[in-house]
């Protein structure tokens, strides 16, 4: 099981300055591997429909590979002798994050569409810095050692499990603040335990008028961070408007934004963290839609949406599952709502009708609660229910639907 522990840096003085050079350096090998990447793609490719039959081909260039950008490596350290300062394995993780972000821009992703360019990094977006390979014992009591940034005072407010080993180490800065993220990982614990409860289960239906309403008619509301937080940080923005752009009160001015968003960020994170202990908490399996995030982005409600953090919230309850050995089962989001949940039928309904009404069955119940209880239905055909439901002598789940109805 593989899983990230984060913790705060109380670094000094020194070493905060020293990171934050690191940093600026790293920033700009970045940009500059980015670039040479960028160059070859250019110099090297030629449409079929517009090549012209006679034309000058000059001498084509080789790839610029993971393995070739990394050889550059010590002569840059001869011709800019600054970077021998930085660990050799954090700038060669630099390499690696070009290799990644610019085979995501080549490769075509599952519907057969290619992913936007990637971008140079300005010094404000480059914020984290990894060390691929670190000691068992870097950790000295509250303090970490990171190897030539020296033994860094960090808060651990809670220990590491037994058994797990550090992987990597990386240092991240936020708001004026740095943090030490440490993936651990234990071969020995299984992804889902072998007594889990098949019937332990129930879906979620997530939406903006309720953060999400369970199976069982339970609904959580929606806490709207940044929308409470919107009067202040429009004051803040305006403050920063209206400071001359290269001046130390605009950095200033924007270092109070930077600290406002993430107070807002920090809220939401605590909601999305305290929910899914809830849920998994009371239960064993839990379901949800597999929820097209990125295309609501793009609608009028892009801003609830955002505000809502389904993604996030998501991702931290598979996490906490799989660390818990649990189960999340994402099932398809197609009809949730409009199907009836206790007879099957087809209901259509706009989105502004808050209640199920079916004419066939006679079944009446809000309609986020019949979706919840349709992607519970989807979620039962899962093969690690099916496996245990047979174990228990139950020969098939499909014998039995009023058992998760």
């Amino acid at each position: 099981m593989r899983t990230a522990y984060q913790y705060r840096l109380r670094p000094t003085k020194q070493q905060a300055i020293e990171i934050d050079r690191w940093l600026s350096m790293l920033c700009y090998q970045y940009n500059y591997l980015l670039a040479d990447r960028f160059n070859w793609y250019e110099q090297n490719r030629s449409p079929v429909n517009a090549c012209p039959l006679v034309c000058y081909l000059p001498e084509l260039r080789d790839n610029p590979d993971y393995y070739s950008q990394k050889k550059t490596l010590p002569q840059l350290k001869k011709d800019r002798p600054w970077y021998s300062g930085i660990h050799s394995q954090v700038l060669q993780d630099v390499v690696k994050r070009v290799k990644v972000s610019f085979d995501r821009f080549l490769k075509r992703d599952s519907n057969g569409k290619r992913i936007g360019r990637p971008r140079f990094k300005p010094l404000s977006r480059y914020r984290t810095m990894t060390y691929p390979q670190i000691k068992q014992d870097c950790l000295q009591g509250n303090r970490i050692n990171l190897p030539k940034l020296g033994k860094v005072k960090v808060i651990l407010h809670r220990q590491i499990p037994d058994g797990f080993k550090i992987k990597t180490a990386s240092i991240t800065k936020k708001s004026e603040r740095y943090y030490l993220t440490l993936s651990l990982e234990d071969k020995t614990v299984p992804s889902i335990k072998p007594d889990i409860n098949p019937y332990s289960i129930t879906g979620i239906d997530v939406g903006l008028k309720e953060f999400l309403t369970t199976a069982e008619g339970e609904a959580v509301a929606v806490p709207q961070h940044y929308r409470k937080a919107q009067k202040r940080l429009r004051v803040i923005q305006k403050g920063v408007s209206r400071r001359q752009k290269g001046g130390k009160r605009r950095l200033k001015a924007i270092k109070q934004l930077s600290r406002q968003h993430k107070k807002v960020a920090d809220k939401r994170k605590d909601f999305h963290f305290k929910t899914a202990n809830y849920l998994l908490s009371k239960y064993d399996v839990i379901a949800h839609e597999e929820l097209n995030v990125k295309g609501l982005s793009r609608t009028r409600l892009a801003k609830s949406v955002l505000d809502a953090g389904w993604s996030s919230f998501l991702s931290i309850l598979a996490n906490k599952a799989e660390n818990a050995g649990l189960l999340v089962v994402p099932v398809s989001a197609h009809n949730t709502s409009q199907e009836c949940s206790s007879c099957g039928e087809k209901v259509p309904k706009k989105l502004h009708i808050r209640w199920h009404n079916c004419r066939s069955c006679g079944c009446s119940l809000d309609r986020d609660q019949n979706a919840a209880i349709n992607i519970k239905n989807r979620a039962v055909g899962h093969p690690v229910l099916k496996a245990q439901l047979t174990s228990d002598g139950i020969p098939g789940v499909a014998e039995k639907p009023a058992l998760y109805a």
